[in-house]
This record gives C-alpha cells, structure tokens and sequence, in this order.
C-alpha cells in the first residue's frame, strides 16, 4: 500500500490530505483563526452543576461553557492516582460551582455542542502516551502481533527503570511505536517528563481560568500520529513548515525512508493531485460507484444515514450476484466516505437486500476489513432483518460538511424550499384574511419572480376568481430579494 500526505499551508489555514494508492481517504483543516482544542488542556472553573445529568458546565475560556459528565472525572487515591473501576459517585460529590478543575477537551464543540471534557489528562509523543495520574502501563490494540507486543512493554519497562522514572504516570505504547528500538522510547520518556514538568507548573500558579497545555499544530500533529514506513512521500508548499518536518523527522524518526518534499510549483498542491475537486464532491449527497451503483449519505443531528442503490447496474448474471457486487463495492466506497468526511456518531446504512446468509456474511466481512484502515474507532454490529447496519465512528472533531458549510438562508438547513405553487395558495389565503381586514379596494403582493409569473400564468383563472370573490383588484411587485418562500401582501 502505497501512501503519500499533501501538506498545504497558506495565511488563513492548513490542510491536510491523506492519500493511498492515488485516493483521498482523509482530510485535515486547521483554520488559524479558530483552530480545534482536542488535545488541549485547560485550568477551568465549574459553572453550573447538573445533578438531573449526573454533569457539570465547566468555563474554560471559550465562546461556549464545555460539558463534563461524571464518568469523565477521575477518582483518585491518597496518592494521586487516578483510581480504576472505582465506584461511581453523584457529580454533586465530585464537584461544585466555582470549583477550579483541571481538565483536557476530548471533543470539539460540535454545532450548538459546547466541547466534551475529561478530567483523564493524556500528553501523546511519537511513539507514547502520558498517562500523568496514573499507573497504568498498556498498549494500542491496534498492535496484534503478541511477540511484538511483549517486546515493547518489556521494552519499556526497563527503559522506565534506567531513566529512573520515579514521578507519577503511566504510559500507553503507540501503534506507530512497532519496531521502535529502547532509545526511541527512551527519547520520548525524556520528552514527556520535560512537558509534564511544565505544564504542572502552570497547573500550579492559581491565576484563573485559561489554558496550560495546547497541541502542536496540525502539520506536526500530521507527521507525529500518520507517518509510518507505508508512507513514501511528504509534499509540502510552505517552506518553513518544510524545514519544521524535517527537523522532527531526524529527530524522533530517523529510520524511516520517507521523502519530504518542497513543493514550488505555479499550480497550487491541491489542484494539482486533484483534492480540491474530491473535498467538493465530498460535501454532495451523492456519490457514484463504478459499477453504476450510487450511495446517498446524510447527516443529521442525531445521526447518519447511508443509502445503497444499484442505480444503472444490471449486472451480468442473476440478481442475487449483482445485488453482492453492488454491495460489496458500496462497503469500500462507505469505508472510505466516512474517513473523508469525518463522519461521526451513530451511523447506519442501508445496504441493498440479500437473501442468502453467505453474501451476507460475504458483505460484514468485506465491510469490517475496509474499517481496519480507519483511525478513528469504529464498532459495527451483523445485519438486521431490515438489511441495516448499525454501526459508531469515533467522533472528536466536526465533519468535513460541517466545518466547511453553513446553514442555508434559504432553506433554514431543510434542504428543500416550498414550490412556488405552494407559495402561491398561502399568497391566497393571505389575500383572503386581507380582505376582510381591511377596506380597501387595491391590494398589493410582494414576492420573488418565480412566484408572480405563476401567479400571473399557470394560477391566473385562479387569481380572477378570487378577485370577483373579494371585490378587490390585486397588483403584483416582484422584489428581487426576496426568497422563493418570502412574500407580502400590503395595502396598494
């Protein structure tokens, strides 16, 4: 497999592509003027506490009070540690109003969302995690190799006892730590107990609400959690974020064979690979599949829906095969969707209805190796008598659509507008209810071009009716900023 990461850095923002083999299968954003805080870490102050949600409202400096439930909020010991599997207890014994707290965003705000907060304070490098309050020694389970496993936590441990690590803190061994040798893990043991003496520090000064402890930037959060040997290619279009790559490279990864490239071309970087053209198709509803086939996604509030259609395929032998064809398709092309689209939350996808419990199986198991590529954390259940999956992705930052777009002005975030024959009977009504109101003999009506040519084509018999009906004459005005759905009808 074959990867290459596109780095873009201009004024306003950074992105971020991921492609393999020629595809975009993820994309990054990071606008300087409103960047993410997943990672960061803030002194905060309890606002409001809320027994009836077992939660609390914590002020940490931004435009929305951050949402911090109690499952979130560690138990600890006489000695600091965190305690694990500790009985639960009421968030009004764990906190109070004005209480100060230190906790660390796990999600973004998301649409009215304020940002979702953990009292489990993490500081990642290259190939650990800091665990500051606690004992725990584990490992990404994302490393299957159990002869590869026992030889980094042996690893670490003895890397832990000749750096004398006496502090408090536990640590999590990365997936991007395989291979790793005792001086790289013994590099980032070093670097994480220089962070946490500094950020501790500025835990300690009681100086208000604000934060002590923020990631890196997107392009360095990049190079630190995406690259591995898979990855042949870094280009980038900024030299001073070139020369920051490299540095850390050679320090922290020296063995890995990949390029980092300078990029200096007339055509911008995403043009030329063609990610431009793939972020707008990937805000659409619509994606075709090659087999004729069409997925249909949207995103909701409380969910989102994937729909699969055979749309022009008819295939080549019998139904039942070209129904397990489309859907096998459809899996990959899902899987990936959902990576470049950032999709999170509660997912659930209508593949096409198979009969035989061989293609069934033949589709869950299609479907789950094409999630094993996916970051985020992903569960999915088997398929419902309905032909559903139902299925979670990890969500910590908004979607692409959502970061992206607004709502409508238009439409309000329907997605549809009224036609203009239904704008034309509510003008009627209106016309009606005015009538009766007012004295009168000239009204007068407002609306956009759409809805007066109807009023004065397809609905004039109509209009004439109602005119006799009323006793009044009706004028008509278009206003050209005016929305399909917008009209007036005032005294002439």
């Amino acid at each position: 497999m074959s990867e290459e990461i596109l780095i873009n850095v201009t004024l306003m923002e950074t992105r971020v592509a991921l492609i393999e083999n020629g595809l975009l299968q993820e994309i990054f954003i990071e606008r300087h003027n409103n960047r993410g805080h997943v990672g960061d870490v803030f002194r905060g102050q309890v606002a409001r506490v809320m027994p009836g949600m077992e939660a609390a409202f914590v002020d940490i400096g931004l435009d929305k009070a951050a949402f911090l439930h109690a499952s979130d909020i560690s138990a600890i010991d006489s000695e600091g540690y965190e305690v694990r599997d500790a009985e639960s207890r009421p968030i009004q014994e764990l906190l109070r109003e004005g209480q100060s707290v230190v906790v660390q965003v796990a999600k973004d705000a998301i649409s009215t969302k304020g940002a979702r907060l953990t009292t489990h304070l993490t500081l990642p490098s290259r190939n650990l995690v800091f665990l500051p309050r606690s004992k725990h020694l584990g490992i990404s389970q994302r490393l299957e190799d159990e002869e590869e496993r026992e030889r980094l936590m042996t690893l670490l441990n003895e890397v832990l006892e000749t750096e004398h690590w006496d502090q408090p803190g536990g640590f999590i061994i990365r997936t991007a730590a395989e291979g790793a040798n005792a001086d790289e893990l013994a590099e980032d043991v070093r670097f994480l107990r220089r962070l946490w003496s500094k950020v501790d520090e500025r835990i300690g000064r009681k100086d208000g609400v604000k934060a002590v402890y923020q990631e890196v930037p997107l392009y360095m959060r990049t190079v630190r959690d995406l690259i591995t040997s898979d990855v042949e290619k870094i280009r980038v279009d900024n030299r001073a974020t070139f020369d920051q790559i490299n540095q850390f490279l050679g320090d922290f990864v020296p063995e890995l064979d990949t390029t980092v490239e300078i990029y200096e071309g007339d055509r911008p970087l995403f043009e030329l690979f063609g990610i431009e053209d793939d972020i707008n198709k990937a805000l659409g509803r619509q994606v075709k599949l090659k087999s004729g086939g069409d997925l249909v996604i949207d995103q909701t509030e409380a969910m989102t829906t994937v729909d699969v259609n055979t749309g022009g395929y008819l295939g080549t032998r019998n139904h039942a095969e070209t129904i397990l064809k489309t859907n096998l398709e459809a899996a990959t092309a899902i899987a990936r969707q959902l990576r470049v689209r950032n999709l999170g939350g509660i997912i659930i996808i209508d593949f096409i209805d198979m009969q035989d419990p061989e293609h069934q199986r033949q589709l869950q198991r299609a479907f789950a190796k094409a999630l094993e590529k996916d970051h985020a954390r992903t569960s999915i259940t088997g398929i419902s008598q309905l032909g559903l999956i139902e299925m979670t992705r990890k969500r910590t930052r908004e979607s692409l659509g959502q970061t992206l777009n607004s709502h409508c002005p238009v439409c309000a975030g329907r997605g549809t507008l009224k036609s203009a024959e239904t704008v034309c009977y509510e003008i009627f009504r209106e016309i009606l209810n005015a009538a009766r109101t007012y004295e009168n003999d000239v009204l007068l009506v407002m609306a956009s071009q759409v809805v007066v040519d109807r009023l004065l084509d397809e609905e004039s018999n109509t209009l004439a009716g109602l005119e006799e009906i009323v006793g009044k004459t009706v004028k008509f005005e278009v206003e050209p900023m005016y929305t399909q759905e917008q009209f007036d009808v005032v005294l002439y």
